[in-house]
């Protein structure tokens, strides 16, 4: 089941106020960027 476009919403609101935040679909689940670094794949079962 790959991860709800919701969730990684909910994800990036959780992350907000700590740099520059978007996202990328791979994989058919998420990588967040912050400042244009990948930090975390999201990946929601």
């Amino acid at each position: 089941m790959a991860t709800s476009e919701e969730f990684i919403y909910y994800v990036c609101e959780q992350l907000k106020g700590i740099g520059t935040i978007r996202y990328k679909k791979m994989f058919g689940e998420y990588m967040v960027y912050i400042n244009e670094k990948p930090i975390v794949l999201v990946w929601y079962m």
